[in-house]
Order: structure tokens, then sequence, then C-alpha cells
């Protein structure tokens, strides 16, 4: 790149150094950058949860199923699935149910009660250990590496804070969508 080349794309606005067709301004930038470091943080999280698991029982279960046992085991209280849907910020109950009876299959969660008194979820002494194996290869594993990064020990509360501001921006927006602007 020459002199020149390189003064010039300084000068250019950011939207059009990132070449973005989601961006035309500063923010906006900033904004889908956001989003997609925030994609790639998903899929490298959900990669993470299934090899912590397979990790310490040798089962093949996906970062979803994975969360599913870790909030089930939250708090040692058992949970409905309507809680599970709450605490996840899912909707798609039909796969939240073939994920629990995996979890289920697997021996890791157990549930009990009848659709009339409603059906509870909680973990099996089996499923405890897991979580409890599982959290001790991620204070090993993940938290050192984490610790050594530069950028996340002091920023990781601001980040939580601004992820869950996002949160409450994209359900808003997606009322609003869903509200007035949908086309059928």
């Amino acid at each position: 790149m020459t002199k020149k080349t390189s003064e010039s794309k300084k000068t250019e606005p950011l939207a059009k150094q990132h070449g973005w067709h989601l961006a035309t301004d500063e923010f906006g930038v900033e904004l889908t950058d956001l989003e997609y470091a925030v994609m790639r943080v998903y899929q490298s999280f959900l990669r993470w949860q299934s090899e912590c698991m397979a990790g310490v029982t040798g089962i093949a279960l996906s970062g979803q199923e994975n969360t599913l046992m870790h909030i089930i085991r939250m708090h040692d209280r058992p949970k409905t699935i309507k809680d599970l849907m709450h605490l996840t910020n899912r909707q798609d109950t039909q796969n939240m149910q073939y994920e629990l009876r995996k979890l289920i299959k697997a021996e890791l969660i157990d549930k009990y009660g009848s659709a009339r008194t409603g059906i509870y979820y909680v973990a099996t002494p089996t499923g405890i250990k897991v979580c409890d194996d599982y959290a001790k290869l991620r204070r090993e594993v993940l938290l050192e590496a984490a610790r050594s990064a530069s950028g996340i020990p002091g920023s990781a509360r601001a980040v939580t804070v601004c992820l869950e501001q996002m949160e409450k921006a994209y359900e808003s927006s997606t009322r609003e969508v869903a509200t007035f602007h949908r086309r059928r």
C-alpha cells in the first residue's frame, strides 16, 4: 500500500473502511463488529461446552444440551420446562423436549410429576457429579486461559452489562419488526 493510499484510508469514514453493508456510520460499524464477534464467540462457546462435557463424560452432547444440564443443576432446585425456556431465553419447545429426553437417556437428569401437577427436571446423582467434574475442568482450563488473556480480567463484568443491554435492544426491536413491519 502506498503512503498516499494509507493516508487516504485513515481519513475515510470507518464504515467505508470496513465495507459492511450493515453499517453506514461509526456506531453502525461498532455494533456490527460486536454482532460479528458475538456470533464467533457463541460458536466457540458451544464447541467448548461440548468438548468439556465429552472430557468428563465421554458423551457427545451439544452446547444446548450442556446448557440445559447446568441450568437444571443451578441452585440444586428442580426446574419446569417453562423455567428452562425462560432462563435460556429460548422458544423452541420441541427442540428443548428432545434435548431433555437425551439428558434423561444419558441418566444425567430425571423428571417427575405429571401434566396435572407439573413436570419437573432435576439432576441425578450422576448428573451432579458430571456438573462438578465439568466445573473443575472449566476452572483448570478455561478460567486459567481467560485469566492470562489480556482484556478479559477486569472487563468481563462490563461486557456482560453491555450484552444484557443488547439483549433488551434485540427483544424490543424484534417486537417492533414483528408488530409493525412484517410483510405477509
